[in-house]
């Protein structure tokens, strides 16, 4: 796990997983955009997959149960990701525990923990998720 957490510095990515087969892969989007691109067309990678991740918060947790991931890191990790994970028996550590996850730009909450925070289990998570992600799709266009 190391060697992953000391990849995430060097490469100053958002996320590293390293497949069950031993591969490791590094992602740079912001948020759960390269969780919900994996699901999406790798959703192989991230079944047995060990992750380490800058932030996971209940959106990112219900994700990756969704994905099947076994074990996970983050420099950051909320409290609203913890029943997500521990349901799934997923194992986990963290470098810093927090109430929730706030943005960059102030002390506000993430959007995200926001859209995410009525889903009582992870499938509701990318329910919700993918429908947010549908409405701002919609709005670009």
């Amino acid at each position: 796990m190391q060697h992953l957490i000391d990849l995430l510095h060097q490469q100053e990515c958002s996320l590293v997983v390293k497949a069950k087969t031993g591969e490791v892969t590094t992602y740079n989007k912001k948020g759960v955009r390269d969780l919900v691109w994996l699901l999406d067309h790798d959703a192989e990678r991230l079944r047995g997959a060990v992750i380490v991740d800058k932030v996971i918060g209940k959106a990112a947790a219900g994700l990756i149960v969704q994905g099947g991931v076994v074990e996970a890191y983050a420099e950051v990790m909320s409290r609203l990701a913890l029943p997500l994970l521990d349901e799934a028996g997923i194992a986990y550590r963290y470098g810093q525990l927090v109430d929730h996850i706030v943005i960059p730009e102030g002390d506000t909450r993430c959007p995200l923990e926001r859209i995410v925070a009525p889903a009582r289990n992870a499938a509701e998570v990318e329910m919700l998720l993918r429908g947010h992600f549908a409405k701002m799709k919609k709005k670009t266009k």
